[in-house]
């Protein structure tokens, strides 16, 4: 059965709905000249309050009733309240707006929803945002840690370490969750990607990123991570990256960074990533059978860990302290595997071996009866160079091929990254000369490596190797330029029948003319037969 309320609730809400409509049927009576000279009974009261009447006098009530409108809000109508007053306050709720920006944690309570059609874009507008939420996370370690809103909900869809984490048996009801071991940046990024399918990785980030993409299992940002990761390698960070593709147990990480370590092995020995590498990862760069690296150069780089290893823990850098951190990973270096003048100018001055040890290491060397040492004493295989041969004969001819400091150059592109290590190159074909030669590699006009060298042909047909000082990375899908200013006897071989596309084991070379090339070398013929390269 109604009550008073629902029945005087019902007549303001008749009562305004006439009141809003009533010049609109007021001009329709007019111009159809209808007018049955009796005005509803909305009208009646609106005009028995203007005549101030009270509503108390027409309805009543006894004590405060709470009407909730039809908006969802609660209009108290008390005792000695005119319909005039209630209407107007219903109005004046109805009709107000707040305008706020969405940015800084509010919404536009009135139309944020309708102004963003799509679920990914209503969602995206909840990311760090304070509207809803029901969880914060405290991120970062003390004292650099900032605080971040979140909703359970889409969080546990997106992760079930979350899911867990809120709706599983042993369900968190913490309103705050610390994460100290997340940066901040890093764990933003994960919600971003949680609340809208965005990844937006930093370079500064991008490890951080995928340690929390592996922590909270989410494959998808983690690979997009691993991705960004590989096309940022090179040999400065591979070593750091290979000891946190490790760690977070992704094997095409690992093995690209293989590629780089082994075919750029000095650069990447020398770089200051590798001291700041773990020791279980120096150990296996140390037993590496495929780099292409001096042993000198790789004890070099081993004392230089060292140093940085005893400033991690605090340590002075005394070679006591310099073989106590390297414990066992000393021993993996191939010191027999230097020249002895090498030997004697690098390791044996050095502060880290044993006099002892220096003495067998001189004996093993020169005596005929070899001691023996704790070191390995093979040499290192290292890598084997390949070679793409890109014509199919050679000739000569009695003016042909001159080089009088002009330029011969060819442009090539690959399938699949691979590392230009030297070029191959016609010599004389007047019998055995000596040619100085400058050779260079650019990407788009920017040098990338060059070298001043020299080599001597013999006379025959066959490709004579020069080389750059170290293997230059080169991406797939991307046209290089080699070039090559030669300068010696004049007459050489030279190469016909040029190839547009070669296969060369699992890689597809593409050759193009370049505008470089002033010495007539092009696609079908010219110098500049071979590239050599690691892959």
């Amino acid at each position: 059965m109604p009550t008073a309320a629902d029945c005087l609730y019902g007549r303001i809400m008749r009562c305004l709905t006439f009141f809003l409509l009533l010049p609109e049927n007021l001009k329709k009576a007019k111009k159809s000249g209808r007018h049955s000279g009796k005005l509803p009974v909305c009208y009646e009261i609106v005009t028995l309050a203007l005549e101030k009447k009270m509503a108390a006098e027409l309805y009543p009530v006894s004590t405060q009733t709470n009407i909730p409108n039809s908006n969802g809000i609660v209009v108290t109508a008390a005792s000695k309240k005119s319909i005039v007053q209630v209407t107007q306050t219903i109005t004046t709720v109805t009709a107000a707006t707040t305008q706020q920006n969405i940015k800084n944690n509010n919404v536009e309570t009135t139309s944020w929803q309708t102004s963003h059609p799509t679920l990914r874009e209503r969602n995206a507008l909840m990311f760090n945002n304070e509207l809803m939420a029901d969880v914060h996370f405290i991120v970062g370690p003390p004292g650099e840690s900032q605080k971040v809103p979140a909703h359970k909900y889409v969080l546990a869809v997106g992760s079930s370490v979350f899911g867990a984490m809120f709706y599983g048996d042993l369900a968190e009801g913490e309103s705050e969750i610390h994460i100290p071991d997340v940066e901040p940046a890093a764990f933003l990024i994960l919600l971003k990607y949680m609340y809208s399918d965005e990844i937006e990785l930093e370079a500064d980030t991008v490890l951080a990123t995928l340690y929390a993409a592996k922590k909270y299992i989410v494959p998808a940002l983690a690979k997009a991570c691993v991705n960004f990761l590989e096309t940022s390698l090179e040999a400065k960070n591979a070593c750091v990256l290979l000891s946190q593709s490790r760690l977070f147990e992704e094997p095409e990480l690992t093995q690209r960074c293989w590629e780089v370590i082994d075919a750029q092995a000095e650069l990447a020995l020398l770089s200051e990533g590798f001291c700041e590498i773990d020791r279980p990862t120096l150990e296996i760069i140390l037993t590496r059978e495929t780099l292409n690296i001096k042993e000198a150069v790789v004890f070099e780089a081993v004392l230089s860990w060292a140093v940085a290893e005893c400033k991690r823990r605090g340590l002075a850098p005394s070679s006591r302290n310099k073989r106590s951190v390297l414990g066992k990973a000393l021993y993996l270096v191939r010191v027999p595997s230097m020249t002895l003048q090498e030997f004697a100018d690098g390791a044996a001055q050095s502060d880290i071996l044993t006099l002892e040890e220096t003495h067998k290491i001189f004996l093993w060397y020169t005596a005929a009866s070899k001691p023996e040492l704790g070191f390995p004493l093979s040499r290192r295989k290292g890598l084997s160079p390949q070679r793409c041969h890109r014509f199919q004969s050679s000739a000569y001819r009695s003016n042909q091929w001159r080089y009088r400091g002009r330029c011969d150059s060819i442009q090539f592109a690959v399938d699949r990254r691979i590392f230009i290590a030297g070029l191959g190159l016609y010599g004389s074909s007047g019998g055995k000369a000596e040619y100085s030669v400058c050779i260079e590699l650019k990407r788009q006009g920017a040098v990338l490596a060059q070298n001043l060298t020299k080599f001597v042909s013999d006379g025959s047909s066959s490709t004579f190797s020069v080389w750059f000082e170290h293997p230059v990375q080169v991406e797939q899908d991307t046209f290089y330029t080699v070039s090559a200013v030669l300068d010696g006897n004049e007459l050489s071989y030279f190469g016909q029948e040029g190839m547009t596309e070669v296969q060369c084991g699992k890689v597809t070379f593409q050759f193009q003319c370049s505008s470089d090339s002033t010495n007539g070398t092009g696609v079908q013929g010219g110098q500049i037969p071979e590239l050599v390269f690691y892959a």
